[in-house]
């Protein structure tokens, strides 16, 4: 996702660069959901750890 994200973010950079601006704007928007989207599934993937780390350490006493 990350990766879709940095290739819209270039794409909207270089089609802002040769005045296509409403292509830029498209591709602009939809690496910003797109890297909103990676963060919060990043967050809850580092939550699940932390709870599974937790639950494993717990059962080891």
């Amino acid at each position: 996702m990350l990766k879709w994200a940095i290739i819209f973010a270039v794409v909207a950079l270089v089609a802002g660069l040769f005045g296509f601006t409403g292509i830029a704007a498209g591709a602009a928007g939809i690496a910003k959901i797109l890297f909103v989207l990676f963060l919060v599934v990043a967050a809850v993937m580092v939550v699940l750890a932390l709870m599974g780390g937790k639950a494993i350490s717990d059962s080891m006493k």
